[in-house]
């Protein structure tokens, strides 16, 4: 995310768009990490959640940067992908750790 937030920032002096990009990309690991450390299964899962939905809303940051020429196409493309996949990788583990929770009951 550093890498995707300093070329518009450096380079387009934009700075509002790309900060919440960064904030978004990096709270993605710092609630997996949070994940890893947690006292419950609905802790972790609700850890997991938050990361997943920082996924999107760094997604969402994407794209705007991208349509405001503040990214290259190349660039958002790489990164809406990288995205993605994290954004599947967490869905999956989100919805595993809620299949066990319900079968648990």
């Amino acid at each position: 995310m550093a890498r995707a937030y300093q070329y518009p920032a450096d380079t387009k002096r934009e700075f509002v768009l790309s900060k919440q990009m960064l904030r978004g990309g990096t709270s993605i690991g710092a609630n997996v990490s949070e994940a890893g450390g947690a006292i419950s299964r609905a802790d972790f899962s609700n850890k997991i959640s938050i990361a997943y939905n920082e996924c999107l809303e760094t997604k969402c940051w994407i794209r705007l940067l991208g349509q405001r020429d503040f990214m290259k196409k190349k660039g958002k493309e790489s990164f809406c992908a990288d995205a993605d996949e994290i954004g599947k990788i967490l869905f999956s583990i989100l919805k595993a750790t809620r299949i066990r929770k319900d079968s648990d009951r």
